[in-house]
């Protein structure tokens, strides 16, 4: 089946998506009043949902001229997952789809591996795409509504919407935008390469807003422009264009924080390119997607921890000290379900059998309450997380097969972090343990691009 973009402008815009200075700090202004109403159609009243009255930062989201493929694009042979997930069999497997896949901009080290400069080659094909009309620019700023509908492990049927607008980048700790977790440190250069030699957001950040309502307000449908059904899940894009409904939706997701979902290092990024270039023309500014921090909009699932420094019995005997270990049946989709409803977490050692951790009573008195701080401070006296060369991986399964081939000589399977427990850590200014969250399904590259000047 051909799966094709909607209609698309075919007028070229050149120009910055905003004219107005951009202030290199969180905008600061009072979010004195309620973030979303309900109106009763029969009494005609409204009633509050919920109200919020502090003086926290708040960021600027704004609109923009999208860079979209043109409406003749077969949208499954030139999108591809994000940068991150991909291995290089899969980018180089994306870009044998199509000369016009996503994957030859957004992934240049390895679609273009021999190049003299591959970010140079990546900047050449971007702009050969715009000038050949592979790539055209909306009329006019536009936000996108993406929709990702898909079944959960559960069977519930899903339906997850955000918008991408242009998110303000903000100084570290200034408010307004806010990290959820501690990233851990990526020594390659390459994204600011990237950004620097393309001068173009090719991916958004994944960000939730804690206003209420968005859920709400992006429930009336846009203008198609773009569908794809990959993995179980279809991706809908969505343009928006009436000026009064960015108003609304803008004015929603800038009255309230924003916490980074997926990509910290990507809005890290946008950062360190905005120091470099200053705020002006575009920089002060990223890509991002933005959902609301509710339940029913996130489909958050743990990632589990694999050791394979030290060795299994030094791993179990300093979890002893803080968990009782009992027999566990052998690991399967079911234990999941299972950690929650015991309050447990699972060590699976090197033939594959399973114990359950069982807090002790005190054990973690003034640790936080999330099973990777636990971790953390049981692991502590053992070695570092580099010595204990700790991965995570979020697919059970595969850790199962990572520790009895022997890559990995210990695993504990951990439980997801409750939306209550996110939204509580971002507010007190508090970060989690690397690895604490892995949402699902992740937003497909290649629907909405953005050309920084």
């Amino acid at each position: 089946m051909r799966i094709t973009a909607g209609p698309t402008s075919t007028q070229g815009h050149s120009h910055s998506p905003s004219t107005r200075p951009h202030a290199p700090n969180v905008t600061r202004r009072l979010m004195a009043r309620a973030h979303a109403s309900v109106t009763d159609e029969q009494e005609g009243t409204t009633r509050h949902t919920r109200s919020v009255w502090h003086s926290d930062p708040v960021p600027r989201f704004e609109a923009f001229p999208a860079l979209r493929y043109a409406g003749s694009a077969d949208l499954d042979e030139v999108t591809a997952p994000p940068y991150d997930v991909q291995t290089p069999e899969q980018t180089r497997a994306l870009a044998e789809r199509s000369p016009h896949n996503v994957v030859a901009v957004d992934v240049p080290a390895v679609v273009h591996e021999g190049a003299d400069d591959v970010y140079a080659v990546a900047a050449d094909t971007l702009s050969r795409w715009v000038a050949e009309g592979v790539l055209v620019a909306d009329r006019q700023p536009s936000l996108t509504i993406l929709r990702m509908r898909f079944t959960d492990q559960s069977g519930e049927e899903r339906d997850l919407a955000s918008v991408v607008g242009l998110l303000e980048v903000v100084d570290e700790g200034a408010g307004g935008v806010l990290a959820h977790e501690r990233t851990t440190p990526k020594a390659s250069t390459d994204r600011l390469d990237l950004t620097r030699a393309t001068r173009a957001n090719l991916s958004p950040v994944w960000g939730l807003s804690m206003a209420t309502g968005l859920t709400e307000m992006l429930q009336e449908p846009g203008e198609l422009v773009g569908r794809v059904d990959v993995d179980g899940v279809t991706h809908l894009a969505e343009r928006v264009t009436d000026p009064q409904r960015i108003a609304s939706i803008t004015e929603l997701v800038g009255s309230d924080e924003v916490l980074i979902a997926d990509g910290h290092h990507r809005y890290a990024v946008a950062r360190a390119f905005r120091d470099e270039k200053g705020a002006a023309g575009g920089s002060g500014l990223t890509l991002a997607s933005v959902g609301e921090l509710v339940p029913e909009q996130l489909s958050v699932r743990a990632i589990h921890r694999l050791y394979g420094g030290a060795d299994h019995g030094s791993v179990r005997e300093a979890l002893a000290e803080y968990f009782d270990l009992t027999d566990a049946p052998i690991p399967s989709l079911a234990m999941l379900s299972d950690l929650v409803d015991k309050g447990v977490l699972a060590l699976i050692g090197p033939d594959g059998s399973a114990e359950w951790l069982t807090p002790k009573e005190g054990a973690f008195d003034g640790v936080r309450s999330l099973d990777g701080a636990w971790l953390e401070h049981a692991l502590a006296g053992l070695a570092s997380e580099s010595e204990l060369a700790t991965t995570y991986e979020h697919d059970m399964g595969e850790l199962v097969e990572a520790i009895v081939s022997g890559r990995a000589h210990s695993g504990v399977l951990i439980r997801p972090v409750s939306i209550e427990e996110i939204e509580r850590t971002a507010r007190e200014r508090l970060l989690m343990p690397p690895k604490s969250t892995f949402f699902t399904p992740k937003p497909i590259t290649g629907l909405v691009l953005r050309s920084i000047e």
